[in-house]
């Protein structure tokens, strides 16, 4: 067994820009097969900064406070690619997206959120990325062929490749 206060734990964003509170807690709990997350945003504050699937891990966000909305996209290798819904999930609800579905979550609200985020298996080695708000059009597409998305290169976090065409992207910072 193994226990820690989550207080103790540093606060570790992906991008300031992004969210300030993200505090990974599978390291300090020792888990091998889980990954766990706590965020806290604050209004306009986003989990991630994409729309994106895991295609190799489920995700599920437990809301704890306030109210988190997530931005839906179509599921990889689905048909109907250009969906996109929205769907809000309340104090105490909980939403799970499994592997390939394309989500973005975020504070869309006037009250902070506090949320859990976990995915299983614990690390994701295949992240699709669909969209990427803050861009001029914000897609991520192929340029090469006709897919919507792009997987994250193991190599370079600013690279994308083409899953169907092996096409690279690579984005301006």
């Amino acid at each position: 067994m193994r226990r820690i206060a989550i207080d103790d734990v540093d606060s570790d964003p992906d991008d300031e820009a992004l969210h300030a509170d993200r505090r990974a807690l599978a390291d300090p709990l020792g888990t091998d097969h889980l990954a766990i997350t706590r965020y806290v945003l604050e209004p306009g504050e986003r989990f991630s900064g994409s729309v994106h699937a895991h295609t190799d891990q489920e995700e599920v966000f437990v809301v704890l406070e306030g109210e988190a909305t997530f931005e839906l996209g179509a599921a990889v290798g689905d048909e109907a690619t250009e969906r996109v819904d929205e769907v809000t999930v309340a104090e105490g609800e909980v939403v799970r997206f499994a592997p390939g579905e394309f989500q973005s979550g975020r504070n869309a609200g006037d009250d902070r959120v506090v949320a859990l985020a976990l995915g299983a298996p614990r690390d994701s080695k295949d992240v699709r990325i669909a969209r990427i708000p803050g861009l001029d059009d914000g897609n991520i597409a192929c340029p090469d062929c006709d897919c919507d998305h792009m997987r994250l290169s193991r190599t370079d976090e600013t690279d994308f490749e083409c899953p169907d065409c092996e096409a690279t992207l690579v984005l301006e910072e």
